[in-house]
């Protein structure tokens, strides 16, 4: 009789415990984890959701950039944090394609974290610096081809959108450059725009500001159709690549365990931000596609990160690409 007793007073302490953590979660600044240097397409996304779900959440959501190593470093940070709320990770389609780059990754992708919803997403553009010959993207195909020798292309680093644009196009087009990785995308278009390297195809969020600016060149995006925010470049299929498409997800991880009255919170301060007119109009000015509520939920993420492994490990390891 004690011990029935015992175990029901244990599950009615337990239940309510997690109902008073979930009534005062947050009760302390979150930190959203950005595995990539700051200045970046991703760095410009989370300090815009972050500052949604702060409004939400009523505690202010705090971005680190922890780069390094394809984002891996950030994802190990994460992946190791404490399973209460208080520690979250943004990060892109890397998430998928590092367990195929990296070997011996260090934490499991799928295992060690607790999905809360996919974010945004985003058309990739090829540029290059503004006096590259290429005026028009078949012109630019034939150049690479001709001189493939002496042309760079710049990427932020592996796994990175940029680097799995690269591998994409140069296996299309059976041809190989000198490839160049950098520790982000800011520091890849900073040279892009001093012309130390040739092109690169990169985020629309990245190349948007200097396209109008006319310090880069474009050609097209690598989506089904045309980009609002760079209207006058046509698709990477109507341009001579037919069925060429590369979009890039966002999504917010937890780490595994954190309390399921917690993860609805966060669930739902994410859903708020997704539909939020503010976020859409700075999302509509990058060129950035915020989800729909039904894609912002634990359950989409979940199975897009399983589909988007099965898809990027066979084009990875055929490829022969390991992370440095």
């Amino acid at each position: 009789m004690f011990k029935k007793t015992f175990v029901a007073a244990c599950a009615i302490a337990l239940v309510t415990s997690t109902g008073a953590f979930a009534q005062v979660y947050p009760s302390k600044p979150v930190t959203l984890v950005m595995p990539y240097a700051a200045g970046g397409p991703g760095d410009t996304l989370a300090r815009i959701v972050a500052h949604s779900m702060t409004k939400t959440l009523k505690q202010q959501v705090l971005v680190e950039n922890i780069g390094g190593a394809g984002g891996t470093i950030g994802s190990g940070r994460v992946a190791k944090a404490a399973p209460d709320g208080y520690t979250l990770l943004m990060i892109h389609v890397s998430h998928a394609t590092n367990p195929a780059l990296y070997p011996k990754l260090r934490y499991d992708a799928i295992k060690d974290f607790e999905p809360i919803g996919l974010v945004a997403d985003l058309p990739m553009v090829f540029v290059a610096k503004k006096d590259f010959p290429a005026n028009d993207f078949r012109s630019m195909v034939d150049y690479v081809k001709a001189n493939k020798d002496k042309v760079t292309y710049a990427h932020a680093g592996s796994g990175s959108a940029s680097h799995l644009c690269g591998l994409m196009f140069f296996s299309t087009i059976r041809t190989q450059v000198t490839t160049i990785p950098y520790k982000g995308a800011g520091p890849a278009m900073n040279d892009l725009l001093g012309g130390q390297v040739d092109m690169m195809c990169d985020q629309v969020v990245n190349v948007v500001s200097p396209l109008k600016a006319g310090k880069v060149k474009g050609y097209a995006v690598a989506s089904k159709t045309k980009s609002p925010a760079v209207p006058t470049l046509p698709t990477v299929s109507e341009s001579g690549l037919p069925g060429f498409e590369l979009n890039i997800w966002y999504g917010v991880f937890a780490p595994k365990g954190a309390p399921k009255p917690v993860i609805e919170r966060l669930v739902a301060s994410l859903q708020e931000a997704v539909k939020d007119p503010d976020v859409k109009s700075r999302f509509a000015d990058l060129g950035a596609i915020p989800v729909s509520e039904k894609r912002a939920t634990p359950e989409a993420l979940q199975t897009l990160l399983k589909e988007e492994i099965d898809k990027w490990g066979p084009v990875i390891k055929n490829a022969g690409v390991y992370g440095e």
